[in-house]
């Protein structure tokens, strides 16, 4: 849907920025402008710094229970790639996406592979995150097929090879269910733990509709958001 406000906002823009460029052009010393190596960024005057919540506050959640818990290796499904190059400063990281990038970090192993078919036997991964990526699953975005049962798949393939003891790093946008094709799913939390129904949740924090980390809280607190970030810690029980 087209927004009249916003074009109106980006025609304002871009006058502030030719304004800009022929101001800075007559004062002494400036370099000589060309138009060809214009690069507008039209949007970055703000009085504050923006910042996506979700992934500030998943990821910062995520780093220090991974430290915290001292693994040596862990493996990580489709998560923010900056995210990841971080958490292997900490600790051997293998990562698997349908769509691997190269890498010189000699602590990050980058592999192809299928969420709905990971490359690892059953029970063989002791440290394991996906991070704001399950909610894609089956809607196309990403290149992968189409499946109205995507996310809850990719949950029973965690949960496949998550070892006994074990720890699941795991989020998703949570709130009212309903699929915003073909960019995500928000899922109820309860909806997770459902999924989840063999592991145990240890810990459940989130952050809210308006953009704050709540940590250590009941999943159904979120239950009626929006899009909130839940963020689940699971572990799958120790088997007798």
């Amino acid at each position: 849907m087209v927004n009249p406000y916003n074009i109106l906002r980006s025609i304002k823009l871009y006058q502030q920025y030719l304004s800009d460029w022929y101001n800075y052009s007559r004062l002494p010393s400036a370099e000589i402008l060309h138009f060809a190596d214009s690069y507008p960024c039209i949007n970055d005057r703000t009085t504050i710094t923006p910042f996506d919540a979700h992934y500030f506050y998943q990821g910062v959640w995520a780093f220090r229970k991974i430290k915290e818990s001292g693994v040596k290796s862990h493996i990580d499904v489709g998560s923010e790639i900056r995210w990841v190059g971080l958490l292997s400063t900490i600790t051997k990281v293998t990562f698997i996406d349908i769509r691997p990038f190269e890498t010189d970090l000699k602590d990050l192993i980058v592999k192809k592979g299928d969420i709905l078919n990971m490359p690892f036997e059953d029970k063989s991964v002791d440290s394991l995150s996906c991070l704001h990526v399950a909610e894609h699953i089956g809607l196309g975005r990403y290149g992968d097929s189409l499946d109205p049962e995507g996310t809850k798949k990719a949950t029973h393939e965690f949960a496949r090879v998550l070892a006994p003891q074990g720890n699941l790093y795991f989020s998703v946008p949570v709130g009212k269910p309903r699929v915003c094709f073909n960019a995500h799913r928000i899922h109820s939390p309860q909806q997770i733990l459902d999924y989840f129904h063999d592991l145990k949740l240890l810990q459940f924090s989130g952050i809210s509709d308006s953009g704050t980390f709540r940590q250590d809280i009941d999943p159904g607190d979120l239950a009626n958001s929006n899009y909130a970030c839940g963020l689940f810690h699971f572990t799958k029980k120790h088997e007798s």
